[in-house]
């Protein structure tokens, strides 16, 4: 494979449960990111919330791995690999902190804000909790538990750089592409994008 021009890219999304960033992570994979799912790795190593450890102690188990997982990332693109975090960043903070990681580690961060309604991801969701146990996606959420999070949900502001997904990865591979990027896409005091 033709190496490809440019520094290594980061691409960090900002959305909820049953926002599809696991399947515009995995297209990015299939276009040879590294994908890194810390929930896949909290499941790896406790199983499912709420059924093998209790409701209350995720944020507790993930944050050893949340750092195993940022020390991996700034190997693998200082290294020249680009990077996918399948993770919903659900705070200007947490997101501020890892694209510094990335930017520190001389890579091309990307943010994709993921919106959507709450009948659009609770769809999925109630799909999702049909899933085996055996698939670390199928973790069990309630409409209750999707509605408390999005209340703690901080989309990406004005002066956050990133691009919407409405439903096209193509806008999205364009933006990655080495060059002059296009004009990230935000939102205005009344919530539009621009």
């Amino acid at each position: 494979m033709t190496p490809r021009p440019g520094p290594a890219r980061l691409v960090l999304m900002a959305g909820l449960q049953g926002s599809r960033k696991t399947t515009i992570a995995r297209a990015l994979e299939a276009r040879g990111f590294l994908r890194l799912s810390p929930d896949e790795r909290v499941f790896e190593a406790h199983g499912h919330y709420g059924r093998d450890f209790p409701r209350g102690e995720y944020r507790v188990r993930e944050q050893p791995i949340l750092e195993e997982v940022a020390a991996e990332v700034q190997r693998a693109l200082t290294s020249g690999r680009d990077v996918v975090v399948d993770h919903g960043f659900w705070t200007a903070i947490e997101r501020q902190q890892w694209r510094q990681l990335g930017e520190e580690a001389g890579a091309a961060v990307t943010l994709v804000y993921l919106p959507g309604t709450h009948e659009e991801r609770w769809a999925r969701i109630k799909e999702r909790n049909q899933q085996t146990y055996d698939d670390p996606s199928a973790m069990y959420f309630s409409e209750e538990d999707l509605r408390r999070h999005a209340a703690r949900f901080q989309p990406p502001g004005m002066d956050e750089p990133h691009i919407t997904f409405a439903g096209a990865l193509d806008p999205i591979l364009r933006a990655l592409e080495p060059g002059p990027r296009p004009a990230p896409r935000t939102r205005d005091s009344n919530g539009d994008a621009t």
